[in-house]
């Protein structure tokens, strides 16, 4: 990469008023003249430049949102990835993308790995009811008075 950042140096050295080639430039250096012209007027960038200006967060606000993220996952309540797309799109200030969420999701994937959680039992679903609950309790304050036994 140095030779097309010394080419552009030099560029940059001339005097606005002396005329030039890129041609010439992009030859001395051994560099495309074409890429040497779009950089020198700046309509294109390096590429390490490029991705860190299409970031939608800077590296430090995706390492807290895995860390928030991971702390969710020890919580047992792994986020979905609709509610990641909105953790991101509050920290980045601006609607992410789903395909940013899946790009972040397999970029940093060590991290956030996805378990499935075990199913119910039909059993247990269908006896889990708040009419149920409230039998009981209602039963068992009905056993207590019989018994005469005073709740502290």
């Amino acid at each position: 990469m140095a030779p097309i950042n010394d080419a552009l140096a030099d560029l940059i050295l001339l005097s606005p008023s002396k005329q030039f080639s890129y041609q010439k430039v992009a030859k001395k250096y051994s560099v495309s003249r074409s890429t040497l012209m779009r950089r020198h007027h700046a309509t294109t960038q390096p590429h390490a430049l490029k991705i860190i200006n299409q970031q939608k967060l800077a590296p430090q606000q995706e390492a807290e949102l895995v860390k928030y993220i991971e702390g969710l996952i020890a919580r047992h309540l792994p986020p979905t990835r609709e509610m990641i797309r909105n953790f991101a799109s509050t920290i980045a200030k601006e609607l992410v993308s789903e395909s940013w969420v899946t790009r972040f999701i397999n970029w940093h994937s060590i991290y956030l790995t996805s378990r499935w959680a075990t199913g119910m039992d039909s059993n247990r679903h269908q006896a889990d009811s708040g009419d149920k609950y409230s039998l009981y309790f209602n039963i068992l304050g009905d056993k207590i008075k019989e018994y005469g036994i005073e709740p502290r």
